[in-house]
């Protein structure tokens, strides 16, 4: 049975693919491309789901059927997603539609973490991984600029719509994937994907959780301070051992806790004195990484600023960027909010600046 087709956590790989696109608030339509004799099977496995899909019949390889797809819709925008990634989430579809309002094209991906090697006559010969990236779908594009690259590709076949619309001379870009998008290729990806959708014979689920922060500074005439991974310029600064960026420390928190993993305190001791002055960014960075290995991985984050000083609401866009990009997610699953105590306690005297932050990881089948 083509694996697409094949039942995956109570309906078919196919149905969990289109059922994350068909639950987007943006998206209009979904073309679904079939192998010649395969509609009925298809709508089979669609079930419900064929009320809000076209099929069209595809062709004998990727592009043909990716330039059957596209020549059936209508939208400004489009994404080619491949089906036998049933694991994508709407944070990576969001991330490809921010990527384009900059550029023509763009890729989901993520970075190489292994060490890479390649055999060839001179045996072993270790590969660089720097700047390697490993690219997932949806591969998103805006219609113009994939329609001429589908007509300055002729019959040529390529790997995927990116490596096609490079050849065409598109403006590309990559843009936060996601590890769990992975694709559907050998026999344990179906298992590790039944467990990451809590339906494994193993019997682990995934577990949501959550973890809270929270973290005070005091505040003294200076020449800045950094918040939520943004400089910003004020006649003031936060004191502190490192550089009191009161959102990271709260954020850090919130992530060791919902990872079971202590406090900020526990991995750099305000003693220690190495985070004399240093980038809050750095724990926040520890903490997604051994968060990882004990298999927790950020999915949203909320974070409260409390002050009368500065005000945030002018840099709230750019520290929803910096904190999706620590943790790895889209910056629509990052929200910054700002309050004042209205003149009461030490915040509203303005003699300090306090943050809370709530952290939602998902945890797979490592986890206890």
């Amino acid at each position: 049975m083509p694996k697409q087709f094949r039942p995956l956590a109570g309906k078919s790989v196919l149905a969990h693919s289109v059922a994350v696109f068909e639950s987007h608030a943006r998206c209009a339509e979904i073309v679904v491309a079939v192998a010649p004799g395969q509609k009925a099977q298809a709508m089979d496995c669609l079930g419900a789901l064929n009320e809000s899909v076209v099929l069209v019949e595809g062709g004998d390889d990727r592009s043909s059927s990716v330039r059957a797809a596209v020549a059936a819709s209508t939208q400004s925008r489009v994404l080619i997603h491949d089906a036998a990634r049933p694991l994508l989430t709407q944070p990576v579809i969001d991330a490809v539609l921010e990527g384009l309002e900059i550029h023509d094209g763009v890729a989901p991906a993520v970075p190489v973490a292994d060490a890479l090697a390649r055999v060839g006559e001179d045996g072993v010969e270790p590969v660089d991984r720097t700047d390697l990236w490993r690219t997932q779908t949806p591969q998103g594009f805006k219609r113009d600029a994939l329609m001429d690259a589908i007509s300055k590709s002729g019959d040529r076949s390529f790997p995927d719509e990116i490596s096609m619309a490079r050849a065409a001379g598109c403006g590309l870009g990559l843009v936060p994937g996601d590890e769990a998008n992975f694709k559907l290729t050998w026999p344990a990806d179906f298992d590790r994907a039944e467990i990451l959708l809590g339906a494994g014979s193993t019997g682990v689920e995934t577990v949501t959780v959550t973890g809270m922060g929270y973290d005070v500074h005091r505040l003294e005439p200076g020449e800045g301070m950094a918040l939520c991974g943004v400089r910003i310029a004020a006649p003031l600064a936060l004191v502190g051992h490192s550089d009191a960026d009161a959102g990271l420390h709260a954020i850090t928190d919130a992530l060791l806790g919902a990872a079971g993993l202590g406090d900020i305190g526990e991995h750099f001791p305000p003693t220690d004195d190495r985070w004399a002055g240093a980038d809050s960014a750095i724990f926040l960075q520890h903490a997604v990484q051994i968060a990882a290995e004990a298999g927790a991985r950020p999915v949203h984050c909320d974070v409260t600023l409390i002050c009368e000083r500065p005000k945030i609401g002018p840099h709230k866009a750019a520290m929803k960027a910096r904190v999706a990009e620590i943790l790895g997610l889209s910056p629509a699953r990052v929200n910054i909010k700002a309050t004042t105590t209205e003149k009461l306690g030490f915040t509203g005297r303005g003699e300090g600046l306090a943050a809370e932050a709530v952290v939602t990881c998902r945890l797979d089948g490592r986890a206890p």
